[in-house]
Formats: C-alpha cells, structure tokens, sequence
C-alpha cells in the first residue's frame, strides 16, 4: 500500500473534541498553548526546553502539514469542540505502513488537565488508527517517571508491555527508562 494515495479524514469528533490535523495559520494558537505549558512539557518534551517564537511555531505547524501529506507524521490537534480552543496535540508518530504500526504522542494545555481529556482523545485516536488506517499495532511510550502519562495509556485500556531500561535522555540530561504500552489488532 502506497501511504500517499490514502484518502485519510482530517478532523473527527470525540463527545468533547475536535481532533484534526494542523492547519497554516495554527501557529499562533499552538504557540500559546505551549506557553502556558511549557513549565510542565519542559521535563518530558525535548522540544519544549525554551519557548518558541510565533514565527517558529507557525513553521512547526506548516512543516506537520507536509508531513501529513506526505503521510510521514501525522500530527492531530485538540480543540474543545465548537470552541476553536486548542487543549492540546497528539498524534501518530513514528509511523511503519508495512505492519501498520503509529505511535501516540501528547501533551494537553495544563489548563485543560485533570479532565479526562487526553484520555478521550487517545480514546478516539486510536480508533481512527484501526478503523481508518489498517493499524495492526498502536503503541505509547514516555518516560518511567511519567506518571500522568502512564495512567493516561492505563485508563485508555492500553496493557504495559516492556520497560526499556537507561534508552533516552530527557530534557534535563537525566538519563530514563521508557515505558512501552501496546494495543494490537
């Protein structure tokens, strides 16, 4: 299967969110965000070690628009639905169209946190990944000391598989076991 000639929808709806790929002129509205996240993203996030200017922000959104095209990353955004208020960014990352096999990433705005959320996008994520795109395996990875991230993959049903021991370095330089958690179809 040729990933290019996929007819992949762009948007979805959850019972709270609006779950669609990055958009020129999204920019802004990600680089605030990110902003009011940065303290929290900081630990966990490499890309998030100082705030980016709106300008970068805007080419970070247009870089995941090619890639979505190019079917390379496809990067979701989270908005409360009918709101236009961007809570976060997920997505599906680290992408092998042979198995098929996504990775979800998230971060959500740390205003928007304790609500279950991220839970309810991961939720709908990974069903548009197996309905949608043929996904045989989906997996989420974050660091061991990660604990509100690991619980986000428990409560959306996903077992824990492995732990990967001393495998990256987090912002800081602290040297992490990863955590691995997998559904398969």
């Amino acid at each position: 299967m040729n990933p290019l000639l996929l007819e992949i929808p762009e948007s979805f709806d959850t019972d709270r969110l609006t779950i669609r790929a990055p958009r020129p002129g999204d920019g802004a509205e990600l680089n605030a965000a990110v902003r009011d996240s940065l303290a929290e993203l900081k630990p966990w996030m490499p890309w998030a070690q100082t705030q980016p200017t709106p300008e970068e922000s805007e080419a970070n959104i247009r870089k995941a628009v090619a890639q979505f095209i190019t079917r390379e990353d496809l990067r979701l955004l989270l908005f409360l639905k009918g709101t236009g208020t961007l809570v976060g960014s997920s997505g599906l990352h680290r992408i092998d169209w042979n198995v098929p096999r996504f990775e979800i990433g998230y971060w959500l705005r740390t205003s928007y946190s304790g609500r279950g959320l991220m839970t309810e996008a991961v939720g709908g994520i990974t069903a548009f990944a197996r309905e949608k795109l043929g996904a045989r395996r989906v997996e989420i990875r974050m660091a061991d000391t990660n604990v509100r991230s690991w619980k986000v993959a428990e409560r959306a049903g996903f077992p824990l598989e492995a732990t990967l021991h001393h495998d990256k370095r987090l912002g800081d330089g602290t040297l992490s076991h990863s955590r691995i958690y997998a559904k398969i179809f």
